[in-house]
């Protein structure tokens, strides 16, 4: 670490269960975020500045005036661009020390396990079951951690799926193949900008512990998050003895 990197990242430096060490692991790590919009923004963003050296971007859509409202990895300079090279211009405009990779189509599925076998940390910032669940598969294939939130109305939640623990329930154990329920969308429900910040800030935090191996991760947690009553609540989550993707022989 030079003399530049030491003044810059002080703060995290200072903190007793960070130190230089954790930095250093930032440093020299690798993160997949999956998704630019209302949680991938605040999560590019403390993970830039935070200096984790590898970041790879990935997301197929444009960006739309629409998503300014909460989207605040975009400029409206770049409405109608896409959200990747919206994205890793503000990032390296933040960091230039760091390396911001791109991928503006939706990954094949040997591409995304390509790409999480690469990567120290999945962070799932995306928006429908569908892909989660290719996530989560993923995630246990490879077994790299994944950090997942998701946020609709002024209801959030988020956990850390870390298949690197034999006993530890993914995001299949949580909901079955259709999702539990209805797929909603902010376009179709709303959803407070501010709310996706916050989940998208703890999704930074939860990466940031996996990466420099600090502090107490919330796999097997849930967090649930009601902003308009401003409760939080969380929920122990256990393995399912019946999940598919857990109790894959490929996987176990």
């Amino acid at each position: 670490m030079n003399d530049e990197q030491l003044l810059r990242y002080s703060r995290h430096i200072l903190l007793p269960d960070f130190d230089i060490t954790g930095q250093q692991r930032v440093l020299d790590s690798r993160v997949l975020v999956i998704g630019l919009g209302g949680l991938g923004s605040p999560v590019a963003l403390y993970l830039a500045a935070a200096g984790v050296g590898h970041l790879v971007l990935v997301d197929d859509d444009k960006v739309e005036l629409t998503n300014l409202q909460r989207q605040i990895v975009h400029r409206q300079s770049t409405v109608g661009k896409s959200k990747t090279s919206s994205a890793a211009a503000t990032l390296q405009n933040l960091n230039d020390t760091i390396k911001v990779e791109t991928i503006d189509h939706r990954l094949s599925e040997s591409e995304l396990i390509e790409q999480a076998d690469l990567a120290d940390v999945i962070v799932d910032c995306t928006d429908n079951f569908s892909s989660r669940f290719l996530l989560n598969q993923a995630s246990k294939k490879t077994r790299t951690p994944m950090v997942s939130a998701a946020a609709i109305r002024w209801e959030g939640q988020i956990s850390v799926y870390d298949a690197r623990q034999a006993d530890a329930p993914c995001y299949r154990c949580l909901y079955d193949d259709n999702g539990g329920d209805i797929q909603q969308s902010c376009a179709e429900s709303g959803v407070l900008s501010p709310l996706l910040g916050m989940m998208g800030s703890i999704q930074a935090i939860e990466t940031l512990k996996l990466l420099a191996n600090t502090g107490c991760s919330l796999s097997g947690r849930l967090i649930m998050v009601d902003a308009l009553a401003m409760q939080i609540r969380e929920i122990n989550l256990k393995q399912d003895p019946a999940c598919p993707v857990c109790h894959d022989n490929e996987n176990s």
